[in-house]
């Protein structure tokens, strides 16, 4: 490629990406008073910088083409830091491995821009083979935590078994999300462990963690639901004892399993609680965002769960490397309004926004799951007849 053309093509790569990271997000027309959708993905593979996927050296790349490719963008942790909504990305790249990255944006909808390295995340004595799914928390100790699943090998698989493996909470923490120091992983009874989170203050005098325990890799077996347990440690954190928190039920969009998204929202009535629920279809397995609230002074205590989902896939949504999914890992209570940052399809980013006064009064005044069809229609008809009665009297009314 000659010099002219090497250089054509860098100015369009960069023109192309300049005006993708400063594009201007817009919420959704349609809102059903709870949560607001905006229009477009925060964040996608394309949002990374060009100088982390292409060599920019003509001598070396003369034809510019892309060398570390990146796949997709999505599940991140959040954080506000020094006045700027922070994400902690799970970056994939073609290799299939999963690094993490800090984005920042002044508005929390758009602007999102990468730092300029990942981040370099220490290992343990037994390295990761992979890492994701960062859970970030500001702790009362007065330290950043990220909780984040640490996925290695299952050395008891068959020989011919390349996909098998275990899955464990790594545990790092930070105070600017540049330099991490890493811990011990989460010890457990549990043969595996995934979306763990920790609580925001001590309980007891302790560290306490949301977990999930499970069987397998993928299979809960005859475990699962969203856990609850203390540790007098976070250096080598362990819980003896766990409970389950929030359990699975039979025909619900918990019935294959769930687990807690970000750590939980103090306010006067308890405790937001956002958390991913899973079920079984025909076309494969369906990932919905629920939400519920715990008790102020046993965090551990449901008291008030909705029925139904929070935010389920929508349009562009459905579609990606793992279908029909939204998983949240992170969100930002700034002022009142809550920034829910969510991954679509294991694929890219968005953002979807409420209040906490909307989310409370769902919570606290949304009916729960009845469990049965028949006890559904009662509570649907129940609220139509109100509203008739209602509509009846507005009209003698004018």
């Amino acid at each position: 490629m000659l010099q002219s053309e090497f250089h054509v093509r860098l100015k369009q790569l960069c023109d192309a990406y300049e005006h993708l990271v400063s594009e201007s997000n817009e919420p959704v027309p349609y809102t059903n008073g709870i949560i607001q959708r905006w229009k477009h993905p925060v964040l996608t593979a394309d949002h990374t910088p060009l100088f982390w996927r292409y060599d920019l050296d003509q001598r070396t790349n003369p034809l510019l083409l892309e060398r570390l490719g990146v796949n997709s963008a999505f599940n991140p942790g959040a954080i506000e830091l020094e006045g700027k909504f922070c994400l902690v990305v799970r970056v994939e790249g073609n290799d299939r491995k999963s690094f993490f990255a800090v984005a920042e944006s002044e508005t929390g909808v758009d602007g999102f821009r990468f730092r300029e390295y990942p981040v370099v995340m220490p290992e343990t004595a037994d390295p990761d083979v992979n890492v994701y799914d960062m859970r970030l928390v500001r702790h009362e100790d007065g330290n950043i935590y990220g909780l984040f699943c640490t996925e290695r090998k299952d050395p008891a698989a068959a020989p011919e078994d390349l996909s098998s493996a275990v899955a464990q909470c790594g545990v790092a923490r930070s105070r600017d999300l540049e330099k991490w120091e890493r811990l011990a992983d989460l010890k457990t009874r549990s043969p595996q462990q995934r979306n763990v989170v920790l609580h925001p203050e001590f309980v007891k005098g302790k560290y306490a963690f949301y977990t999930r325990p499970q069987d397998g890799f993928i299979r809960t077996g005859s475990g699962g639901g969203i856990g609850w347990g203390l540790s007098s440690s976070i250096e080598n954190a362990e819980i003896k004892e766990e409970i389950i928190v929030n359990d699975r039920r039979y025909h619900t969009i918990t019935e294959v399993k769930n687990g807690l998204g970000p750590a939980p929202i103090r306010t006067p009535e308890g405790w937001l609680q956002l958390a991913h629920g899973v079920r079984g279809t025909a076309s494969g397995l369906r990932y919905v965002l629920y939400a519920f609230m715990t008790a102020l002074d046993e965090p551990w205590r449901t008291i008030h769960e909705p029925g139904g989902h929070l935010l389920a896939p929508a349009g562009d949504e459905y579609v990606g490397d793992v279908m029909d999914v939204v998983f949240s890992c992170g969100w930002i209570e700034r002022g009142g309004e809550i920034f829910i940052y969510y991954g679509s399809s294991d694929t890219r980013c968005h953002v979807a926004t409420t209040t906490v006064e909307r989310l409370v009064d769902y919570c606290l005044n949304t009916p729960p799951d009845p469990l049965r069809t028949a006890a559904c229609v009662e509570q649907r008809i129940a609220m139509i007849e109100k509203n008739l009665e209602l509509l009846k009297r507005n009209r003698k009314r004018t």
